[in-house]
């Protein structure tokens, strides 16, 4: 069985700045967000010690490409997520933090410090990302039990028109991300 996660004080807290920057793409991300936080936490046996670092990496994650308006958003998202660390006193790893937001579209497994965590939230993004194609062991029920418990509220179709309006045309910004975010 997969414990839902779909909402954390933590996440809602971290979110509250940047709500109106994010704007009307607010409740997909946050979908995503909580969807990824279910995932990865499922990889983690669902253990406390590792949820305020999950939390924290996942909120901001994927946060520069509103913040930066900008389909190269892995640095700018790293950079919001290790100051609001620092000046929020929330006491977390800056370099497992920053791992675990930059390796997040990473292909194959990472080995640095902190690669429960990292790997946990690169398998839950690969999962939801991929609209359940990619289950990472998971299976199709528990999948299905996540994407029908949190609302995706047009998600992919968030990303493709921000790959669209950032990268000139959908092909274009796509291959940006390509080459910008995905890792080896």
């Amino acid at each position: 069985m997969i414990e839902i996660i779909d909402y954390c004080d933590r996440v809602e807290g971290l979110f509250d700045p940047y709500r109106d920057t994010i704007g009307d793409d607010f409740p997909a991300y946050r979908g995503h967000v909580y969807r990824v936080i279910t995932y990865a936490m499922h990889f983690l046996g669902n253990a406390d010690v590792h949820r305020p670092m999950v939390e924290t990496a996942l909120v901001y994650h994927d946060i520069g490409l509103w913040t930066e308006k900008n389909l190269a958003y892995l640095e700018p998202s790293e950079t919001l997520a290790l100051r609001d660390n620092e000046k929020l006193g929330l006491g977390l790893d800056p370099e497992i933090l920053r791992a675990a937001i930059h390796w997040h579209h990473k292909i194959t497994p990472y080995s640095g410090p902190g690669a429960d965590v990292v790997n946990a939230v690169r398998k839950g993004d690969w999962i939801d990302a991929s609209g359940g194609m990619i289950r990472k062991g998971l299976s199709k029920a528990q999948v299905s039990r996540v994407e029908n418990a949190i609302p995706d509220y047009g998600f992919p179709d968030v990303l493709q028109r921000l790959a669209k309006d950032y990268g000139g045309n959908r092909i274009a910004g796509n291959l940006r991300v390509l080459r910008t975010v995905f890792k080896i």
